[in-house]
């Protein structure tokens, strides 16, 4: 049976073909994880293709999971224990095990064929020809066994196959000692209506558990206490869930209907399908032909009196780009949601980047500024977008909130908050009594106007996309009334600040040698590497940023207390670049663009380069 030994974390990666199901076998294996109270963070990495080249490098799917005791903050580093379906899955990923790491491999994934897929010669197979010295082995004839405990269920061959991964998973549940009746309860649910499926999958699930008993290449067995975690409510979310019950959340509080309108765009699709979900909460949910016509009707829907929001990914933020300008002009409240992903064009869809930055700011014709944020973990998610919708509303103007690919996939725990603690969110409506004639650009103290809803007696008025006369709003070609309606629109965005929580240092202290300042997804990788620094006895300190136009008015007095800022970026310095010109900062700056996120030894590496620096002699670069 094996000794049972406790650890504080580990980390395991899921790898195989794109078809093997690896994705599934990972977010069950989350699933099960949180429901045993340990923390976690996961980071599924697919190929583009709906049907990658089987056996391929190319067609190498993964699933890693890095989950505690302790706070977790990233999918991990190296990884402790490496699943591996065929020969491809353990070339590809073989570099992240750590040195004396465990493979579990399907050796039936190891035959002439998948070699020769992999690129390797008939007398390179890696679980014979020594390669692997130093690691522990576990080789698993995971087809053959599939097949032979599923003989008897009437599936043919290609349906029985789709179970090995189930069979690898329940030898992995036994491993890390872990619960198989959530899985059970899923396949149940999931297929009621074809029992023999979830017979099949439970079968092989269960085989693959009992076959760890039978195993000698290894003695012992791990156990992961429970997280000491604040007390409440958990459930484990990805980051496109938390936006989506962010978004309900707001449009309840704010007792209007939610609009939520997009094109289906890798990695955004997911926002759309969760919320067709949540009809019962008055949310209307409609896939456009394309991204300018998601955008139109959420214009519409906004000049209607609704919560209304747009999402997408970068390319789909180009076409949205007039639109954008459109609802600018109208002053009317709309969430744009860009869930990032490579580029540029087609680009990378489903690898992770935060390059629409400049985008996000600066992407649009003339003096067109709005409000830009971006969430930085999967639970944070949730807050970003009730926050944007917030201020979408109560100042009147559309908000960027950026998301990327890690995070929309990515999950973790989340703690559900109380309904009625959320922050309250107050629609500025015009009503007839109030104003007597109405004026539709007449403004508030922050120079807001009021949210006039079409058919609301008194309230008639205009909108387009021509330039607006001050207070009327009737067209105007006016130099001297363009110039005073660009500061108004400039102004009631930087006036938002005052709204804005004062900026904090995440971790370390106030003033100190070296601050790293993040935005995005960045979040965990610093967070680590900064809790690692601190461990050495450096003064190092982490701030990160949820909102990026305009900034936190205490920002500058921050960042002056340190010697020295690091700004790690999954882009080539957007960031670095807006601080420079808004803070007058000289940053050291990290740049990543391969499709991947940051490891937290990478962010360290670069902070200790900096502070053993001779500052005499060092000159700030990449």
């Amino acid at each position: 049976m094996g000794d049972i030994q406790t650890v504080e974390k580990a980390t395991i990666l899921f790898a195989g073909d794109s078809g093997d199901g690896i994705q599934l076998a990972g977010t069950q294996f989350s699933l099960t994880t949180a429901l045993l109270g340990n923390d976690l963070s996961t980071f599924p990495d697919y190929p583009a293709e709906i049907r990658a080249p089987a056996g391929t490098i190319a067609g190498v799917s993964g699933f890693k999971i890095n989950f505690g005791s302790t706070e977790i903050f990233t999918p991990g580093g190296e990884v402790d224990t490496l699943v591996v379906m065929n020969a491809a899955a353990l070339k590809k990923n073989l570099s992240t095990l750590k040195k004396g790491g465990l493979i579990i491999a399907n050796s039936n994934g190891f035959d002439k064929k998948n070699l020769e897929l992999a690129g390797l010669a008939p007398h390179q197979n890696p679980l014979s020809d020594g390669s692997l010295y130093g690691y522990k082995l576990i080789e698993v004839e995971c087809t053959r066994l599939t097949r032979e405990v599923l003989k008897d269920t009437g599936l043919s061959t290609r349906e029985i196959d789709r179970s090995r991964n189930m069979f690898m998973l329940g030898l992995v549940y036994w491993l890390y000692t872990r619960d198989l009746q959530p899985t059970i309860e899923f396949f149940n649910k999931k297929f009621a209506n074809q029992p023999s499926v979830a017979e099949a999958n439970i079968k092989a699930l269960k085989a693959g558990y009992n076959f760890g008993e039978t195993i000698e290449e290894t003695a012992v067995r791990f156990q992961i206490r429970k997280a000491q975690l604040p007390p409440g409510h958990y459930r484990s979310i990805t980051g496109n869930e938390a936006l989506a019950l962010g978004l309900v959340a707001a449009a309840q509080k704010a007792s209007l209907k939610l609009f939520y309108s997009s094109y289906p765009i890798t990695p955004a699709s997911d926002i759309l399908h969760l919320l067709a979900g949540y009809k019962a909460f008055d949310v209307i949910t409609f896939q456009a032909e394309d991204e300018i016509a998601a955008i139109g009707a959420a214009i519409g829907a906004s000049y209607g009196g609704n919560l209304a929001v747009t999402g997408t990914s970068g390319p789909g933020m180009a076409l949205k780009t007039e639109a954008i300008g459109l609802a600018i002009m109208l002053e009317l409240p709309l969430v744009i949601i860009n869930v990032q992903r490579g580029g540029p064009s087609t680009g990378l869809p489903t690898k992770t980047e935060q390059a629409d930055l400049f985008q996000a700011i600066h992407g649009r014709n003339g003096e067109s500024p709005l409000i830009v944020m971006a969430a930085s973990t999967p639970a944070n998610c949730f807050q970003m977008a009730y926050m944007a919708s917030k201020l979408a509303i109560e100042h009147m103007t559309p908000v960027i909130l950026l998301s990327d690919g890690y995070l929309a996939n990515g999950a973790e725990p989340w703690l559900i908050p109380d309904y009625h603690l959320l922050e309250k969110i107050t629609p500025r409506f015009a009503t007839a009594e109030r104003d007597a004639t109405y004026m539709p650009y007449a403004r508030n103290a922050d120079l807001v106007r009021s949210w006039a809803i079409p058919g609301t007696p008194g309230l008639m008025h205009r909108v387009g996309g021509l330039e607006k006369e001050d207070i009327t709003g009737t067209v105007s070609y006016d130099p001297e009334n363009h110039q005073k309606m660009v500061h108004i629109r400039r102004e009631k965005i930087l006036k938002v600040a005052d709204y804005l929580p004062k900026a904090e240092i995440e971790e370390g202290d106030q003033q100190g040698d070296l601050l790293i300042i993040g935005w995005g997804s960045t979040y965990g990788a610093i967070k680590v590497a900064t809790q690692n620094l601190r461990k050495k006895g450096l003064k190092v300190a982490q701030l990160h940023l949820n909102y990026i136009y305009p900034l936190q008015k205490n920002l500058c007095d921050i960042v002056h207390n340190f010697s020295e800022i690091l700004i790690p970026e999954l882009n080539m310095g957007q960031l670095a670049y807006i601080l420079k010109s808004e803070l007058g900062i000289k940053p050291y700056e990290l740049h990543k663009v391969k499709g991947q996120p940051f490891l937290a030894k990478e962010i360290e590496e670069k902070a200790l380069q900096i502070l053993s620096c001779n500052k005499k002699t060092c000159t700030h670069q990449v």
